[in-house]
């Protein structure tokens, strides 16, 4: 499903936080939004969702205007809303029941789901039983069973670890593959959004306005992004970030960057 921005800007009260953007992101694409924090991506991701109206402007979906949530568009959280009273079949059949599928026929897609994140045998778990990252690959079979057409992503792994966040990044990456539905992401990580992505808009500070917009196009991808150094040392440089003195310490630090 083709999404389109036109002239649109949106305040809160006296702060102008997105002003003018305009973009159109193409059936089955893949658009990383990537920014300092309060530049306004998340905005404009929760205006995708229907969740809030732009103060001037237009959005569509498929052509019609984005005035209200819609089943065909997902959004996921970086905490995962799970319901607690629920185990982890029940959170991702609910997709399916509310939309009148048959409880029992819900549960049976559930299970195949969470086989795809890798959760066999943890149907029956209750989210306060199982890790973090564990509870994220339920959001993900959760938000995948429905078959969306549109997926939006407001930083899913954001408050994982390093080495769960690139694990849920593959899987992530394999759901998407498979689904092929229409795809934005708000990430601050850099090299999640050279992963994931067919293009990168990078955004200034607010209001949010476009610094450098990168075709990345459906190359296959892996962990190793060092094809990418010079663009990612780039958007780094962009969003003002030093990195001849941050490579320095991490040489001090052994830390990576």
């Amino acid at each position: 499903m083709e999404l389109t921005f036109s002239e649109v800007a949106k305040s809160f009260g006296d702060l102008n936080v997105i002003d003018h953007f305009n973009t159109t992101i193409r059936t089955g694409e893949i658009v990383a939004l990537l920014g300092p924090s309060g530049c306004g991506k998340s905005t404009l991701l929760h205006m995708l969702a229907g969740l809030q109206t732009p103060s001037t402007g237009t959005l569509t979906a498929g052509g019609k205007r984005i005035e209200k949530p819609s089943p065909r568009r997902t959004l996921v959280f970086q905490e995962h809303a799970l319901y607690p009273w629920l185990t982890l079949a029940g959170n991702v059949a609910l997709a399916l029941e509310f939309q009148n599928t048959p409880k029992q026929t819900a549960f049976a897609e559930a299970q195949k789901w969470l086989a795809k994140v890798e959760l066999s045998g943890f149907e029956h778990y209750y989210p306060h039983q199982v890790s973090g990252g564990m509870r994220q690959r339920c959001a993900l079979a959760r938000a995948f069973i429905a078959r969306p057409e549109v997926l939006l992503l407001d930083e899913p792994f954001g408050a994982l670890d390093a080495l769960t966040r690139m694990t849920l990044q593959s899987v992530l990456k394999d759901l998407i593959e498979e689904e092929r539905p229409t795809v934005v992401l708000v990430t601050h990580d850099v090299d999640e959004a050279l992963y994931l992505a067919d293009r990168v808009l990078v955004f200034s500070n607010r209001p949010a306005t476009v610094l450098r917009e990168i075709e990345l196009g459906h190359i296959p991808k892996t962990h190793d992004l060092s094809a990418f150094a010079d663009i990612r040392r780039d958007v780094l440089n962009k969003l003002g970030i030093d990195t001849d003195t941050a490579s320095a310490h991490a040489e001090e630090t052994g830390e990576t960057v």
